[in-house]
């Protein structure tokens, strides 16, 4: 108990190192006042040496400066073309709603920035196919932020399932389901024109989990079940195609079969109670299973719990990397935070997703969304004159 109140402690008030005087650090803008960005970026950025959270962009000025000076920025900009005008900036962190990460990625890397995109990364396949064609013309980094996969306790549950431990991996499941009221009426997740919707959201996660635990892409969507957002009060813009719940079911070679269960706000049980939050990963295999508890901030708990059929089960918790990288109370953030900078330096870093990994989530969610009959969400009108 005492260990888990000091990690959570220490993750909440990171302690604050010296920069590196040589080389320079990195400087960092941030492009929207966005709530994520300090857990995501500006309280990972304390401890690490090579980073300085430099500038803040927001549509009005006031509400940038009040940002900046909450979270001790140097500069703040009213509009993000200003931010990105900045030669002293060298990387930019893109929380905005999804259907803006397409043209301001874009508009970053044409301006020579590296690129650190929120998840998930466009609204298609296509436009994460040619974001990531320009960083390469470019020379620049551009990572989608999957910050999950960075933590060691990610890297642990592939290895177990990779040793052969459990024997043929048959069934994989993971479930995302948070509690109704976590998010209002008004909240992105839930407009359709900025590529709303639980699959684009938490939905993310669950195929990039699946597709990393197994090494394979699904072969096919054997089906897929939404259940429609409905607000309190129907707006004149309300649209239909957002998904407040997506269950689906894929396909994949060697007869691997894989559900996700993916919901921005179940009802309350009896409408008054309400529902504990479920993030799961299950992995079923031939001779046992392995079944860990919050995959996506292992940070904050964690437990990895491998079941073979007839013999043990043993539970392991992993909050510190084996490679000599990371402490325990270093959050999801924090280990990828090392890695772009890794990257960025030209050093090796000990996890990475690469072009093709982003590409074909991308390509599986617009597929899962195709199943379901709410089609892909609406492709960005920008049109990039540098590619």
């Amino acid at each position: 108990m005492a260990s888990l109140v000091k990690r959570l402690y220490t993750v909440a008030n990171p302690p604050s190192v010296p920069k590196s005087t040589g080389p320079k650090p990195l400087l960092f803008g941030i492009l929207g006042a966005a709530a994520i960005a300090p857990a995501a970026l500006i309280l990972p950025a304390r401890s690490h040496p090579d980073v300085i959270i430099y500038a803040v962009a927001a549509r009005s000025k006031a509400k940038a400066e009040s940002f900046a000076k909450k979270h001790g920025i140097e500069k703040a900009y009213e509009g993000y073309q200003a931010l990105l005008d900045d030669p002293d900036v060298d990387v930019v962190y893109n929380p905005l709603p999804n259907a803006l990460h397409y043209e301001w990625t874009m508009k970053a890397l044409a301006a020579g920035k590296h690129v650190l995109n929120e998840k998930p990364s466009a609204d298609t396949a296509e436009e994460t196919q040619r974001m990531f064609e320009f960083a390469e013309k470019k020379g620049l980094v551009l990572l989608d932020a999957y910050h999950y996969r960075f933590h060691p306790a990610l890297k642990r549950a592939k290895a177990i399932i990779d040793s052969g431990e459990l024997g043929v991996v048959k069934n994989v499941d993971v479930k995302m389901i948070l509690t109704k009221g976590m998010f209002g009426d008004g909240d992105i997740r839930y407009d359709y024109a900025l590529g709303g919707g639980a699959l684009m959201d938490l939905g993310c996660y669950a195929m990039n989990c699946i597709r990393y635990m197994t090494s394979l892409n699904p072969t096919s969507v054997v089906a897929a079940t939404p259940v429609a957002y409905e607000p309190a009060s129907v707006p004149a813009s309300y649209v239909k195609n957002v998904d407040r719940r997506m269950e689906a079911t894929l396909g994949f070679p060697n007869d691997i079969t894989a559900t996700i269960a993916c919901d921005l706000g179940v009802p309350h049980n009896f409408g008054l109670i309400p529902k504990i939050p479920k993030i799961t990963l299950l992995v079923e295999g031939e001779l046992g299973s392995l079944e860990m508890f919050n995959f996506v901030m292992p940070t904050l708990y964690h437990s990895i719990t491998v079941k073979i059929k007839g013999g043990h089960t043993r539970v392991e918790k992993i909050y510190k990397g084996t490679e000599g990288k990371g402490e325990a109370w270093w959050s999801t953030y924090r280990f990828q935070l090392e890695a772009l900078v890794d990257r960025i330096r030209e050093r090796e870093p000990e996890m990475w997703l690469e072009k093709q990994d982003s590409v074909d989530n991308m390509e599986w969610i617009e597929k899962v969304y195709e199943k379901s009959g709410l089609g892909s969400r609406p492709k960005s009108t920008y049109n990039a004159p540098f590619e």
